[in-house]
C-alpha cells in the first residue's frame, strides 16, 4: 500500500509541476507606446487592474469615450506577460488594460474581483463596450465572472460586454483529474488533496473534470454581447527550437477535449472558432507574434484590421 501511495505521489506531482513552474521570466517594466491610442482624459487606479506591464504603478490611462479590452492571463501569468498583446492592441489604436489576480485562490475569488473591476471600468467609460479576454485558466475566470448569478445580482447584468475566451480548458484539467477522484483522497489518508493543494493551491477543488465548477456552469448574461470562443488544436506544437530546428520545447498544453464542453458551446451566445496554433504562440510573446489570433479578432470585428502600409 505504501509503494502504491508513493506511485500516486509521483504521478500526481509530475502531472500537475506543468502548471506550477514556468521558464525563467524577465518582468515587463516598461510602458506601453501609446502613439496610436486616444489621448487618455482620465488615469485611474482599480483595483487588480494595470496598464499591462509588472511596473509598480498600477495606475491606467484610458479614454472613456473608446472601447476597451481588458486581458485576464493565465496561471502563472502576470500583466506584464501580455505587454507584447497589449502593445498591438495600442499598435492598432484600441485601448487594452490587463487583469491580475492571485491563481492560487479559488477561481470564483479571481472571478467576482473581475466582476468588480470591470464594472468600475465600465462606470467610468460611461458604459461603453469592454472585451474581457481570457487565456488558459484566466478563460475560466473570465467566463465565471460574465454568469447569471442566482442568488446575488451580477453587477454586470446591464454592461455592454463581450466575452472571448482562449485555449481555456473548460471541461476540466486533465492533468488534475486525480485531485477530483474522492476515493483516493480516502486512499492516501489525505495525501493527494495535500498534494493537489500544495501545486496548485485553494483552486484543486475546481479545475477537474468532475469539479461542480466545471460541470455545472452556470448561464451568461443575457447582456453579453456575443461570447467568442478560441478552442487551439496543439498537436505538434512547438514553442521553443534548437539552432538545429529541432524542437525542445512542446507548445501542447490543453488538448480539444479539455477546451470543449456541450453545455457552454450549445449556449446561442457562442461563436466557436478552432485554429491550429500552440498554447502560447496563440497569444504570442516578444519573441512571437499572434497572427493567428489578430487574424480572427479582426475577422470577428473584435480588432481593427491592419492597414496594408503597416503589415
Amino acid at each position: 500500500r505504501i509503494k502504491a501511495m508513493k506511485i500516486v505521489f509521483y504521478v500526481v506531482i509530475a502531472a500537475l509541476v506543468g502548471c506550477a513552474l514556468s521558464p525563467a521570466y524577465t518582468p515587463e517594466t516598461h510602458q506601453l507606446d501609446r502613439a496610436n491610442l486616444p489621448a487618455p482624459t482620465l488615469k485611474v487606479t482599480i483595483p487588480n487592474l494595470s496598464s499591462c506591464t509588472d511596473a509598480s504603478d498600477k495606475s491606467i490611462q484610458i479614454d472613456p469615450k473608446s472601447p476597451l479590452t481588458v486581458l485576464v492571463h493565465g496561471c502563472n501569468g502576470s500583466a506584464g506577460r501580455f505587454r507584447s498583446l497589449a502593445q498591438l492592441y495600442a499598435f492598432h489604436g484600441q485601448q487594452a488594460v490587463c487583469y491580475s489576480y492571485d491563481d492560487r485562490k479559488s477561481l470564483v475569488d479571481g472571478a467576482e474581483k473581475l466582476t468588480h473591476a470591470v464594472n468600475a471600468l465600465s462606470d467610468l467609460s460611461n458604459n461603453q463596450k469592454i472585451s474581457i479576454i481570457g487565456h488558459s485558466m484566466g478563460g475560466l475566470v473570465a467566463r465565471k465572472a460574465m454568469e447569471a448569478e442566482t442568488t446575488i445580482p451580477n453587477p454586470l447584468a446591464d454592461k455592454n460586454i463581450e466575452l472571448i475566451t482562449i485555449s481555456a480548458p473548460l471541461s476540466g484539467i486533465k492533468k488534475a483529474s486525480h485531485c477530483g477522484i474522492e476515493p483516493l483522497h480516502w486512499l492516501t489518508v489525505g495525501i493527494i488533496p495535500g498534494i493537489c493543494w500544495l501545486v496548485t493551491g485553494d483552486n484543486w477543488t475546481e479545475i477537474s473534470a468532475s469539479a461542480d465548477f466545471i460541470r455545472y456552469p452556470k448561464p451568461l448574461l443575457p447582456s453579453i454581447d456575443r461570447y467568442l470562443k478560441i478552442v487551439t488544436n496543439e498537436e505538434d506544437t512547438c514553442r521553443q527550437t534548437d539552432d538545429n530546428g529541432n524542437c525542445i520545447e512542446s507548445d501542447y498544453v490543453f488538448s480539444l477535449p479539455e477546451q470543449y464542453h456541450p453545455k457552454i458551446d450549445s449556449d446561442p451566445q457562442v461563436t466557436g472558432v478552432q485554429v491550429k496554433a500552440g498554447h502560447v504562440e496563440i497569444v504570442g510573446n516578444k519573441q512571437v507574434v499572434p497572427r493567428k489570433l489578430l487574424a480572427i479578432l479582426q475577422e470577428y470585428g473584435a480588432l481593427s484590421h491592419t492597414q496594408p502600409e503597416r503589415q
